[in-house]
């Protein structure tokens, strides 16, 4: 018997590229063209369900046994390619960004923030985000470590309030956008703004909707004190999110701002 599993042909991965697709698009012709809100949503709401469904077949091939040391040992590696993928997805949008703010060509007036352009205020909803997710991190590590020495309700508590504050996160984001005295469609800075600020987003929703359903495992009592890869994975790629808030906070809200 090999101690690895022999993956078998799923339809999940195709799905998600085409509801995420989907998400993308409605999202910017939102935006721009004031598109119903409703198209937005209903590819949100499949997202999260294709999901959910995906993540249960990989719990339940781990209930019955499949997930050996081996095999977790090349899931994390795995996790670990996918976030370095991450990295490199946001550092397009760093680029685009400083590209074009540290040398303002004619077209943008020589200057940064471009002229007619009005920031959001650094000291508004971005500082609080930024607090909602320092505090998640330290949220998320307390569950951590709860799980790790058995602290049940300790880890159930500490989980439950990290997902909290990522849907906390999401509305004053959203809160935000409808404030904003631009547009995506407002040049280089209203582009590169949306973009790198609402690709963030789903990605707060991802880890958000990942650490829900740990959560429906933790009080499931499915994850155990030397079995909890799924945790790790999500608390993993929530970080990986707290640390691009932070390069966003400091790079396009802060100093973009100047």
């Amino acid at each position: 018997m090999s101690p690895f599993l022999a993956v078998q042909s799923s339809f999940w991965p195709f799905l998600i590229s085409l509801v995420l697709f989907s998400l993308v698009a409605n999202f910017v012709l939102y935006l721009n063209l004031k598109l119903s809100l409703f198209m937005v949503l209903l590819p949100l709401f499949l997202l999260t369900s294709m999901m959910f469904l995906w993540w249960k077949d990989v719990s339940r091939e781990s209930m019955i046994g499949y997930h050996t040391h081996k095999l977790e040992v090349s899931l994390r590696v795995g996790m670990m390619l996918f976030i370095l993928s991450e990295v490199f997805f946001f550092v397009s949008f760093f680029w685009a960004f400083y590209d074009a703010s540290l040398a303002p060509t004619i077209e943008l007036g020589m200057a940064w923030p471009p002229k007619g352009i009005v920031p959001l205020s650094v000291y508004s909803v971005p500082l609080l985000n930024t607090i909602i997710l320092l505090t998640s991190g330290i949220t998320v590590t307390w569950a951590h470590h709860s799980i790790m020495n058995n602290y049940f309700n300790s880890s159930v508590v500490s989980l439950a309030f990290t997902v909290f504050l990522g849907v906390y996160f999401l509305i004053m984001q959203w809160a935000e956008y409808a404030e904003a005295q631009f547009s995506i469609s407002d040049g280089v800075y209203g582009s590169t703004f949306f973009m790198a600020t609402g690709f963030h987003g789903m990605h707060v929703l991802v880890g958000t909707t990942f650490l829900f359903y740990v959560f429906i495992l933790l009080i499931s009592c499915k994850l155990l004190h030397n079995h909890h890869f799924s945790f790790e994975a999500a608390a993993w790629y929530w970080h990986f999110v707290d640390v691009v808030w932070l390069i966003l906070f400091i790079s396009i809200y802060w100093w973009g701002s100047l």
